[in-house]
């Protein structure tokens, strides 16, 4: 690639924020191509046109008609662009696919669609199809980049296809989710027969859209340089670390951005009192806010934990309850707000109702909440069991909530651990322990607490975190230098 050229990228996603949301995923896509083309990148975003997408996008209009696409009758691509942020999209206008009631992947009664398989090898397809020469577009994309299973074919599909084709490279933003479908569609969603093999897209048996991007992207991307190096072992390869460890070199961890604009204590819409590192002043009176609001008593001294999260095993919120009397006695306040497994959720309400003024537990989920108690709470619990990024521990940071969590995935590549050595140096920012354990995580808890109560000490890690560049502008810099990487390399 000519130093002058500018890069041109494809970035194919089954979601993106604020068309279509059900988790981290859209939040990356809108924000890493909005962060790209701030440096120049000529991106756009390629995107199945649900029911929603299209009400939302009124000013949408024809691209071009695909009529080879493997699938029956004509597909349109529509061209808009995402609000706020006016990076182009790329919308598939098929409605047998997509403009149904319900959301991307379930119906109303949290059944996967019976048709997946073929919704999302069209978006592929597509992605496919505008990375070859065929595309019915002048644009030409240098680099396609596919998000998670959904878009797992692209790179088969390409590779399969005549050259030119564009580079591809698979992200990773969860194993745990890997699109696995019956063999017998391999052919039916018009992958050769050869395909379907160990050296290809079978996995134990089945057919794994996943599989397909991992084997066939020339590069791949996870979100977080330690979780780049856990899904090449178990368990958190999910079967594929053979493959992972494999492609090593061809493995690039990268954590994700924040939105430091919604995310930004000096500024934030939701919060009563702003502050910043410089003035520490308002986080004081936010939590008096925050105790007020869920009836806590309004002691400005004791330290106030919180917790926003899914309440699951994989977030290692089991862990909590058993440490709660002991903690109860330094005292502490303990502030949940969250929804998930039934039973975690009875033992949050039990400890609320049996300790009105120091527990709360708000069952679901406040965005306006979430913001407050990032910014009421002192510390902030994230005791993941894996977490491929995760976003909380980094706004805790830019809040002045020391983090205390489980050193995993990007918790261990963005919280630094007050240890000694790490305060005399300046960069801690929060609390790590290294066993998903009840004694793992009371012990780094205590620890915590020993700090809140030196307040000269406590202001350094606060400020420390406050200080840290977690912005999309770093993680897209590093995406960019890897797209140039990749193209000087094949």
């Amino acid at each position: 690639m000519l130093p002058q050229t500018r890069l041109k990228l494809l970035f194919v996603t089954p979601e993106v924020t604020p068309l279509v949301k059900t988790g981290g995923l859209a939040d990356v896509s809108a924000a890493l191509p909005a962060a790209l083309r701030e440096l120049g990148v000529d991106v756009r975003i390629l995107l199945p046109g649900y029911s929603r997408v299209m009400e939302a996008l009124p000013d949408k209009r024809l691209a071009a008609k695909l009529l080879n696409t493997g699938f029956h009758g004509e597909v349109q691509l529509l061209e808009a662009a995402l609000p706020d942020s006016g990076v182009p999209l790329l919308v598939i206008d098929y409605p047998q696919f997509y403009e149904r009631d319900g959301g991307p992947y379930i119906d109303h009664n949290g059944h996967d669609w019976v048709d997946n398989a073929q919704r999302f090898a069209l978006l592929s397809k597509i992605g496919a199809i505008l990375g070859g020469p065929s595309s019915p577009l002048d644009w030409r994309p240098d680099i396609v980049q596919c998000n998670d299973w959904q878009s797992g074919l692209t790179p088969a599909y390409l590779h399969f296809s005549p050259p030119p084709g564009a580079a591809t490279i698979m992200t990773i933003h969860n194993m745990a989710f890997q699109g696995i479908f019956p063999p017998l569609l391999t052919t039916a969603l018009g992958l050769p027969p050869s395909s379907y093999s160990v050296n290809g897209v079978e996995y134990y048996g089945q057919l794994s859209f996943l599989k397909a991007g991992v084997f066939y992207a020339n590069h791949i991307t996870t979100v977080s340089p330690t979780y780049a190096e856990e899904i090449q072992e178990e368990p958190l390869g999910f079967g594929m670390q053979g493959l992972l460890d494999h492609r090593y070199l061809d493995l690039t961890g990268i954590v994700n951005g924040i939105d430091i604009h919604e995310w930004n204590p000096a500024t934030d819409k939701y919060l009563p009192h702003h502050y910043s590192a410089d003035d520490l002043s308002g986080k004081a009176a936010n939590k008096r806010t925050l105790q007020h609001k869920l009836g806590l008593a309004e002691n400005p001294d004791i330290p106030l934990l919180g917790v926003v999260s899914r309440l699951t095993y994989q977030k290692g919120l089991d862990l909590l309850p058993a440490i709660v009397p002991a903690l109860l006695g330094h005292p502490v306040q303990i502030v949940i707000l969250g929804s998930g497994e039934a039973a975690l959720e009875e033992e949050f309400i039990a400890l609320a109702q049996a300790h009105p003024d120091q527990i709360a537990a708000v069952i679901g989920f406040n965005e306006g909440l979430s913001h407050l108690i990032e910014a009421g709470a002192d510390i902030f619990l994230m005791p993941s069991r894996f977490e491929p990024c995760g976003l909380n521990q980094m706004y805790s940071q830019c809040y002045g909530t020391p983090p205390v969590v489980h050193a995993t995935g990007g918790l261990r590549d963005t919280v630094v651990d007050a240890t000694p050595e790490n305060m005399n140096n300046g960069t801690a920012t929060g609390f790590v322990f290294n066993h998903a354990t009840v004694h793992g995580l009371q012990a780094c808890i205590t620890r915590a607490l020993d700090a809140y109560g030196d307040k000269n000490r406590w202001n350094r890690i606060q400020v420390n975190g406050m200080r840290r560049d977690f912005s999309w502008n770093k993680s897209a810099r590093e995406y960019l230098a890897l797209y140039e990487e990749v193209l000087q390399r094949i």
